[in-house]
């Protein structure tokens, strides 16, 4: 089992930044891809961005430019540092990890979430 924990949400005026973190805990030595996802109030839950064990990136382009995913494997801890926030990024922000089994397939798993609200 892998557990999840974020931290860092809380609330920021437009235009400030933020820096979420997951730290991972359990059976983290199969972890490779790991990723955040939100969900806003009345929305379905996307992607935002995704980092593979040897630093490969993806965003969405709702956050390109704007936003960074890093990990630290020392630490077993994913980080999004969020800038130039806007009102829409008010989220529920979720920290996802894939790990590989056993058997070859890979396992998702999920944090709780932390909540980012900005203000106009």
């Amino acid at each position: 089992q892998v557990q999840l924990v974020e931290s860092g949400g809380g609330l920021v005026q437009t235009g400030g930044s933020l820096r979420l973190s997951c730290a991972a805990s359990g059976s983290i030595f199969s972890i490779n891809a790991m990723y955040w996802y939100r969900q806003a109030p009345g929305k379905q839950r996307e992607l935002v961005a995704d980092i593979t064990s040897v630093g490969s990136t993806n965003y969405a382009d709702s956050v390109k430019g704007r936003f960074t995913i890093s990990r630290d494997n020392a630490k077993n801890t994913v980080y999004l540092q969020m800038n130039s926030l806007k009102p829409d990024d008010t989220a529920v922000y979720y920290c996802s990890v894939t790990r590989r089994e056993a058997d070859g397939d890979f396992m998702r798993y999920w944090g709780k979430g932390t909540l980012v609200t900005v203000s106009s």
